[in-house]
C-alpha cells in the first residue's frame, strides 16, 4: 500500500523529496484546468479556427486581477506554438501574443508587437516602417490570431491616443483577417466600449470571481491530489484548509487562480 494513499499516483514520489525540494516544487508554475478555463480556451481553439473573411470575429477575456486571464493566454500559446521548417527557413507562428505598452503610441504598439514575433526592429524607424515590418512578418508567419493582454492600460493615454490606439488594432483585424482577441481587467471593457465599431465585433467573454461554492470544492480536490503534503491537504478541517494556511498558500506561490498558478 502506498505511503501517500491521498495523493494521485504521478505525485507520489514528489512527497518523499526533502522540505527544500517540495515547497520548491508547490511554488512552481502548473496548470489546473477549472470550467471557466476549459471554456475560454475552447472559445479560442473555435476563433482560431474560422477562415478568413472580412469581417472576423474578436474576443474580449475579462475580469478581476488574479483570475487567470494572461495564463489562459499563456496555456493557449503552448497549444500551438512556433514552429520552424528547415526546408524552407521559415517559421510560422499560429498565434501572437502581445502585452498593450504602458502608454498607447501607435510606435510602442508595432515596437511590442514586433518583439512579440521575436523579430525586435530599430525604434528609430518611421511609425510607417514599423507598420509595413509588421504587416510583412504577420503574413510571411502565418499568424492567425492576434491577443493583446493588458489591454486595459490603454485608459491611461489621452482621448487622442486612445483613439488612435483603437484604430490602429481594427486596421490589423480588417487588414490581415485575423481574429482579435484582447484581455484585461473590467476596465477592458469599458475601453473597447468607447468605440462603437468595435464594440459590436467583441463577443465579451466574463471569468466570474470565486465564490465559497462546489467550483472551490472541486479545486481544493484537485490540489489535494498533486500537493506533496503529509498529512493529506486540508485533514482535519473536512478537506478544507484554514484561512491562515489557504493565506500562506497564497503567498507561497499556489493561488488559487483558474489555472492554479497565480495568473493575472
Amino acid at each position: 500500500m502506498s505511503d501517500y494513499p491521498h495523493l494521485l499516483p504521478a505525485y507520489r514520489s514528489h512527497a518523499a523529496l526533502g522540505d527544500a525540494e517540495r515547497i520548491a516544487w508547490i511554488r512552481a508554475d502548473r496548470w489546473l484546468e477549472t470550467a471557466q478555463a476549459r471554456a475560454a480556451l475552447a472559445r479560442l481553439e473555435d476563433l482560431l479556427s474560422y477562415p478568413a473573411r472580412d469581417r472576423m470575429p474578436c474576443l474580449l477575456l475579462y475580469g478581476d486581477t488574479g483570475m487567470g486571464k494572461t495564463k489562459i493566454i499563456r496555456k493557449f500559446l503552448r497549444d500551438h506554438p512556433a514552429c520552424f521548417d528547415r526546408g524552407t527557413g521559415i517559421s510560422s507562428m499560429p498565434v501572437v501574443a502581445m502585452q498593450m505598452p504602458a502608454e498607447p503610441l501607435e510606435r510602442d504598439v508595432y515596437g511590442e508587437l514586433l518583439s512579440a514575433l521575436g523579430a525586435p526592429g530599430p525604434m528609430t524607424d518611421s511609425t510607417y516602417r514599423l507598420k509595413d515590418v509588421c504587416r510583412g512578418l504577420l503574413r510571411s508567419m502565418a499568424v492567425r490570431m492576434l491577443i493583446i493582454d493588458e489591454i486595459h492600460a490603454l485608459l491611461a493615454g489621452t482621448f487622442r491616443q486612445q483613439r488612435i490606439f483603437l484604430n490602429v488594432i481594427r486596421f490589423l483585424a480588417n487588414d490581415l483577417r485575423v481574429p482579435l482577441i484582447c484581455a484585461g481587467t473590467d476596465l477592458a471593457r469599458q475601453a473597447l466600449l468607447t468605440d462603437p465599431q468595435l464594440a459590436e465585433r467583441f463577443e465579451a467573454f466574463h471569468l466570474d470571481r470565486w465564490a465559497d461554492d462546489f467550483r472551490v470544492s472541486q479545486l481544493l480536490t484537485s490540489l489535494g491530489g498533486i500537493l506533496p503534503l503529509a498529512p493529506p491537504f486540508g485533514a482535519g478541517n473536512g478537506g478544507c484548509p484554514p484561512k491562515s494556511a489557504r493565506s500562506d498558500r497564497r503567498r507561497d506561490g499556489a493561488d488559487l487562480s483558474p489555472d492554479g498558478d497565480g495568473g493575472g
